[in-house]
């Protein structure tokens, strides 16, 4: 059997690199030999010991990737060896009530490869392959590997219906508070971004966006300056902070549309009464659905996405430990990739 190098969780805010065997991808499975993988926020909560009873002290975590196709099991169709892909990582069951009226995203049984399964953090990797999304021709795979958060940013501005020409405030300019503002841009909308962290603030700002440090200015007075007194027709929550939900409905227009992005650590105080006197709507987003990757791979082939300005170090699969330490130090990093193995 192959042996590999793959990251393993073993708690205590610690990943050991070490040799594992790769076995050959069973029937309806496909072989990839991972290219990048994103360290991602809930991988974050994972490192800070948060997950240890879903994902155990012996989890490859991952999923935030992009690879080649090496090899592929019985009765796989969709793909073949030396295409390049990313993968959805969601594993759905099927017969609950949600898959049954089409919502296999939010399935009541969800696997959620790299955390209920292992996941990318290692050179070869056994994926579904109803999962694959092929990429087209010349696409970065460093690129690729933003996908999936660009995924979850298309998801959460397709549920908003983010028309052009509306007024679009983004609360947290973390990651996926980025990305959703590129989306929401990309769709129309006039986008401000509200962040504390002058780091991320500055990478706003040389993106394009008009920013505001609601540590510094009050975020109410500016969306009231800039829209005339209306407020914004979209808000999304990205913050998972109590001053962010204390926002969102500060800044709310009548009838806004307000869409819950940010999964909290603990149930926020939400002002009720103004969705009664603005007639607001509160809309949750969760993870994407197939026409989401199907988006993000335009947006991020067509250059849409500023890939080089959102990605901001990569480290080997060896450093592992050291990248999560930075960026749990640090955070004014926006994506940190992992270069898990060459694939060429």
């Amino acid at each position: 059997m192959t042996k590999i190098d793959a990251a393993f969780y073993r708690g205590n805010r610690t990943f050991t690199v070490e040799q594992a065997d790769a076995p050959a991808p069973g029937p309806g499975e496909v072989q990839l030999r991972i290219a990048y993988c994103g360290i991602c926020g809930t991988d974050m909560h994972v490192f800070h010991g948060n997950m240890d009873a879903r994902v155990g002290l012996n989890r490859i975590v991952g999923h935030e990737m992009s690879a080649v196709v090496a090899a592929v099991g019985e009765g796989v169709t969709n793909v073949a060896p030396g295409q390049n892909v990313v993968v959805r990582p969601l594993d759905p069951c099927g017969t609950c009530p949600a898959c049954k009226r089409g919502h296999a995203h939010i399935c009541h049984n969800q696997k959620f490869l790299g955390l209920d399964t292992d996941g990318a953090m290692q050179e070869l990797w056994n994926a579904p392959a109803h999962t694959l999304h092929i990429l087209p021709d010349g696409m970065r795979l460093d690129h690729a590997a933003l996908i999936e958060p660009v995924a979850v940013a298309c998801h959460d501005v397709r549920m908003a219906g983010v028309q052009p020409g509306e007024d679009v405030v983004v609360i947290g300019g973390g990651p996926i508070g980025v990305l959703v503002a590129m989306v929401a841009r990309e769709a129309g909308g006039n986008v401000v971004l509200s962040e504390v962290n002058e780091t991320r603030l500055e990478i706003a700002r040389a993106l394009g966006f008009d920013t505001v440090n609601p540590a510094k200015e009050d975020l109410k007075s500016v969306i009231e300056a800039r829209t005339g007194t209306k407020g914004a027709d979209v808000v999304f929550e990205v913050s998972g902070s109590q001053p962010g939900v204390d926002a969102m409905t500060a800044v709310a227009a009548t009838r806004a549309r307000i869409v819950m992005v940010a999964i909290h650590a603990k149930k926020p105080q939400v002002d009720m009464f103004q969705f009664f006197w603005r007639e607001l709507k509160l809309i949750g987003a969760r993870v994407y659905e197939p026409e989401d990757y199907d988006k993000a791979i335009v947006l991020v082939a067509e250059g849409k996405i500023a890939s080089d300005t959102v990605i901001t170090d990569v480290s080997p699969l060896a450093d592992i430990q050291k990248a999560f330490e930075a960026l749990d130090a640090s955070p004014t990093a926006l994506k940190s990739l992992i270069k898990v193995g060459d694939p060429a």
